[in-house]
């Protein structure tokens, strides 16, 4: 296109934007207007995708981190051919592909946006599976708002692609000035940013966003850069094109005040098409995989960490399956994630200490077609929540995993116990929250969670502990283990990891007691064995959870969460981490927190009205 009629065809996105805001009734139309020349300068001259095959490994990305200025996007949509008028115009309604902020409900979009700060940091995931697993020259182009630069993701992101050297990774940011409440921070102060960007090894290029011959200038230099990624920060001005709501305070998430007059001042509506670019390069052809796989084999009775053989079997899936990839953030000798890096170096990925980055690559090549597993310290992914909830709306697959759980972990203390985690992963849409015991059920569940739909989560713990099943045994999700059972059962125990070799102490102790329970080993936590419970419910009469965890959300919530239908249930009492630990042992933590053997024990004398009393 000429320029002339690059900017003809950024008013006629301008123009969209308003009209489809107008059709909702509410919306960011003024957001979308800022950065509508940017838009339609990289649609027409440097965008390489094939809109036919959403999928083509070729093609190059576009994630609109501004997620709140969709309007654009599916303005851009309707250039492209791939978006109608009639379509267009259900903008925000029910059932409609174009929500409020985009999601894959439409094939062109890998990631769901709107959680500001998203953006960049998956953007650098894509650009990491480009240069270092598909090795394909497509490019990562990420727009983004300057309001969202004040996020701490943005500024890992940052540190990551320098570091990285990300050549193959674009970020446009559209400095329109105004935020939600008012200015933003830095305001149209775009040398601060140039200067910010710089010193993590950024090449950057400030430019007039509505001048389309210098913002086409800016994006060729962007893919002509060297070993650094390029941000394109660009000046424009929010509701550009309307003099009632250009660079004005207020207007932010507002359709216009009169539509039909923007429209027309607007130049009227148009229905310029763009012939997009196709994409160049196909993925390489795959390594051929290995014949047979040895899998790790524990002796029964063995003392083995289940981060270790978490470890073990990651090593073997990635022998198995070349889709396989692994993140670290900095603790790998720790989540043992390290034994993956030893046998394949060129599938790990070392994310440092930043857990919001090292869960967005996951998301980002997860987007790409590969199946990342992410570990780090179960109390360091809370920080990364945000990003675990975005990709559940994503609906991607990425598996995590969460060592060091639980007061267990001894002497380091409450700022490293993850003791919240199976609250926090319960909650994700559609996850899989798997806690084992022993090595040979973690490495089965290891396997397992490479062909999740969704969120996985293991939750894995430091000590050793023995193990207690054969190499054959099976662990489906959803299901549990039955360890100790009898027709004279008079509580059933309920423990998960760390407890269930607790409540097998207790079991055995209480048997000499002439009180007989049944142990449960309940390592799918969501979704729970409902069949399993309900059963030993009506055969015990009351159940007891046992969780290294606080009692908010976690065994306890999951179990009781069976019986809340309207039948009868069953007596339930939970033991879980009550109060604030501090520095211990692992047997003083474990009884100090009232979940170690003996505790179960008395819990159950109580119940079975045998305890004595002074």
């Amino acid at each position: 296109m000429r320029y002339d009629e690059l900017a003809e065809l950024g008013q006629q996105l301008r123009v969209d934007a308003v009209r489809a805001a107008q059709a909702a009734g509410s919306g960011h139309p003024t957001s979308s207007m800022s950065a509508a020349d940017l838009g339609a300068v990289l649609l027409a001259h440097h965008l390489r995708y094939d809109f036919a095959r959403p999928a083509h490994p070729g093609n190059d990305r576009l994630i609109l981190s501004k997620g709140h200025a969709s309007p654009l996007l599916y303005a851009l949509y309707r250039a492209a051919g791939v978006v109608d008028e009639e379509e267009l115009l259900t903008f925000r309604r029910q059932g409609s592909r174009l929500e409020g902020h985009p999601t894959p409900r439409l094939p062109w979009v890998d990631v769901a946006t709107g959680s500001l700060g998203q953006g960049l940091p998956v953007g650098v995931g894509m650009a990491l599976a480009g240069k270092r697993l598909d090795r394909l020259p497509y490019r990562v182009w990420v727009l983004c708002g300057d309001s969202e630069l004040a996020e701490g993701s943005v500024w890992e992101a940052v540190e990551h692609a320098g570091h990285e050297h990300l050549d193959n990774l674009t970020m446009i940011v559209d400095v329109n000035r105004l935020g939600q409440r008012g200015p933003t921070r830095l305001g149209w102060d775009l040398d601060t940013y140039a200067a910010r960007l710089a010193a993590f090894g950024w090449h950057t290029v400030t430019v007039d966003g509505h001048d389309v011959a210098a913002v086409d200038a800016a994006y060729r230099e962007a893919t002509t850069a060297r070993r650094r990624p390029t941000a394109v920060l660009a000046r424009t001005r929010k509701g550009r094109g309307v003099a009632a709501v250009e660079d004005a305070e207020g207007r932010h998430g507002k359709p216009l005040p009169d539509a039909e007059r923007a429209i027309e001042e607007l130049g009227g509506v148009r229905s310029v098409q763009v012939g997009v670019a196709l994409p160049v390069g196909s993925r390489p052809e795959e390594t051929p995989k290995a014949a047979q796989v040895d899998w790790p084999r524990y002796e029964l009775g063995e003392e083995v960490a289940t981060r270790a053989a978490f470890g073990d079997a990651l090593a073997a899936l990635g022998s198995e399956r070349d889709d396989v990839v692994v993140l670290d953030g900095e603790v790998g000798d720790s989540t043992k994630a390290g034994v993956f890096q030893e046998a394949h170096p060129d599938r790990y990925f070392e994310c440092y200490i930043a857990e919001q980055q090292l869960v967005a690559a996951a998301v980002g090549m997860r987007a790409r077609g590969h199946t990342p597993f992410a570990a780090t310290f179960a109390a360091f992914l809370t920080r990364a929540h945000d990003f675990v909830r975005m990709a559940a709306v994503s609906g991607l697959g990425v598996q995590l995993c969460g060592s060091h759980a639980g007061v267990a972990i001894g002497e380091d203390g409450p700022s490293q116990m993850g003791l919240e985690d199976l609250a926090m992963m319960r909650a994700v849409h559609g996850s899989t929250v798997l806690h084992p015991c022993d090595a040979h059920q973690t490495a089965y569940l290891v396997r397992t969670m490479a062909d999740l739909p969704g969120i996985g989560y293991l939750r894995t713990c430091r000590a050793p502990m023995p193990v207690l099943y054969g190499p054959g045994e099976q662990f489906p999700v959803g299901g549990c283990k039955t360890l100790r059972s009898g027709p004279d059962d008079k509580v059933t125990v309920i423990g998960a990891g760390t407890t269930v070799h607790e409540a097998l102490r207790a079991a055995d102790s209480l048997a000499v007691a002439g009180i007989a329970v049944r142990v449960i080993d309940l390592y799918s936590v969501k979704p729970v064995d409902e069949v399993a419970l309900r059963t030993a419910a009506e055969e015990t009469g009351c159940l007891l959870t046992v969780e290294d965890h606080r009692p908010e959300g976690g065994l306890g919530d999951a179990v009781a969460a069976v019986f809340a239908d309207g039948r009868p249930q069953p007596r339930l009492v939970r033991l879980a981490v009550r109060t604030m630990p501090g520095s211990a042992t692992l047997k003083e933590q474990l009884r100090t927190a009232g979940i170690d053997a003996e505790a179960i024990a008395a819990a159950v004398m109580l119940l079975t009205e045998r305890a004595v009393t002074p």
